[in-house]
């Protein structure tokens, strides 16, 4: 009987054994092929290249256009005021009524000028009265000396008493005309054939001599004033061809003719006027109107790329695009010669060649030799 147990415990002990043996083995076996299964894992999937938008390159005439908008001046523009001083009893003409030449426009009190006339005409009738004495006794003392019965110092001193006449009747002579003319002064004439741009003086208003009363325009010429930024003003000088058009009539283009550039810049603005005359002006051009002027260099001798802003790279102190190679697809960065700026491109004078594509988005976000995949996009 304790043999068989004996037997049993051996049997069991033999048992346990071999599932422990059985459990090493599984476990083994395990990691074999977890092992295994590390071996064979594939790679990750390669990045996908980036998606680029890109225009194509071509070069064209530099013909340059400016535009620039302004308004419609006289050429010539004249403040008219009285010589002389007073109160204004009457004015004739108003704002935007058309005058010719000598034509009266206001006048003032001519009181005192006429008072200050006839006060000289008096002065006039006593030197010419103490003149013609003068000169009747100078007569009778150059015979009486030429006698031997007045001595030559007294015959001197009737010479200059007749000098002295003389000159005070010239003296005379000359203010009479003077108040005369001070009288027709105040009466105010135009000077020349135009229209009347402003009236700074009213009647009943006293004005001082020089004081501007009314504004006076010629029509014959007229020119359109435009301010200009001091970075835009070498467009000026290579412009050989200026078209005006008027917003009125955007249909019909005018000549012009750069005529003045304002030496000094604004104080507020900090523009510089510049005044374009116009050619061919005609009744339709009326002053005040709102115009268009347009600035033309031709420039046929350079042929240069137009680019978005957006295209630009910042490569140290250089402008650069990217250039895509299109065997590969990668990009690489090229130093350019930017020509001028406008608010919508750029122009490139040099670095670029016909038929490069230029990545125009995103350029802040690429690596030199990078690849991607470019989407074309309209010039």
């Amino acid at each position: 009987m304790l043999a068989s147990f004996g037997d049993a415990g051996i049997m069991e002990s033999s048992m346990r054994a071999m599932a422990a043996g059985y459990r090493a083995q599984a476990g083994a076996l395990l990691v074999v092929l977890i092992a295994l299964a590390g071996c064979h894992k594939s790679a990750p999937p390669a990045a996908e290249a980036r998606q680029v938008q890109t225009v194509a390159v071509t070069l064209t005439p530099d013909d340059q256009e400016s535009s620039y908008t302004g308004d419609v001046r006289p050429r010539w523009e004249s403040a008219l005021g009285f010589r002389v001083p007073g109160k204004i009893v009457s004015r004739a003409v108003d704002v935007g009524a058309r005058v010719v030449k000598g034509q009266l426009l206001a006048r003032l009190d001519p009181e005192d000028q006429r008072l200050g006339a006839e006060a000289a005409r008096q002065q006039l009738v006593a030197a010419r009265s103490d003149f013609e004495q003068a000169k009747a006794d100078l007569a009778r003392y150059k015979d009486l000396f030429s006698k031997g019965f007045i001595s030559a110092a007294e015959y001197d001193k009737r010479k200059w008493t007749y000098d002295t006449a003389s000159a005070r009747l010239e003296q005379s002579t000359a203010q009479l005309e003077l108040n005369r003319n001070q009288t027709a002064y105040t009466q105010l004439h135009a000077d020349m054939d135009g229209v009347v741009t402003a009236v700074q003086a009213e009647a009943g208003q006293v004005v001082t001599p020089g004081q501007a009363v009314i504004k006076v325009a010629r029509l014959e010429q007229k020119e359109v004033a435009v301010n200009v930024p001091e970075n835009r003003l070498g467009e000026l000088k290579g412009a050989n061809d200026v078209d005006i058009t008027l917003w009125a009539t955007p249909g019909k283009v005018y000549q012009g003719h750069i005529r003045e550039i304002s030496p000094s810049a604004d104080a507020v603005t900090r523009t510089y006027t510049v005044k374009v005359t116009v050619l061919d002006p005609d009744a339709t051009i009326q002053l005040g109107m709102t115009a268009n002027v347009f600035l033309k260099r031709n420039g046929t001798h350079l042929r240069v790329a137009r680019l978005p802003l957006t295209a630009l790279f910042q490569n140290g102190e250089q402008p650069a695009v990217w250039i895509i190679d299109p065997k590969t697809n990668q990009v690489q960065l090229k130093t350019v010669q930017i020509g001028r700026y406008t608010q919508d491109y750029v122009t490139v004078v040099s670095g670029l060649n016909e038929g490069d594509v230029v990545v125009r988005a995103g350029v802040h976000k690429l690596n030199p030799g990078e690849i991607v995949r470019p989407v074309a996009q309209a010039g």
